[in-house]
């Protein structure tokens, strides 16, 4: 399984994403505009892009959508200090 080796945030508007994963490297790009649960959101599918490249897209929609709803719900946020 790869592994994560960096997540950066910043504008992904010209590549009409709101995050991408680059399997290769293990990094990730998420936008930077994202905000609570979105954000979340995408952090996990990108994740599981980049673990199970084999993956269909809706199968990595699925699994991403289940667990970032069970981590928000349970009150898990990121904390900008």
């Amino acid at each position: 399984m790869q592994k994560v080796k960096s997540v950066t945030e910043r504008k992904l508007g010209r590549y009409k994403a709101l995050g991408l994963a680059y399997v290769d490297s293990g990094e990730i790009h998420i936008d930077e505009r994202l905000k609570g649960y979105e954000h979340l959101y995408v952090l996990i599918h990108e994740v599981l892009h980049i673990q199970n490249p084999k993956w269909s897209e809706a199968k990595v929609t699925g699994h991403a959508s289940e667990l970032a709803k069970i981590i928000f719900e349970n009150n898990y946020r990121k904390i900008i200090i």
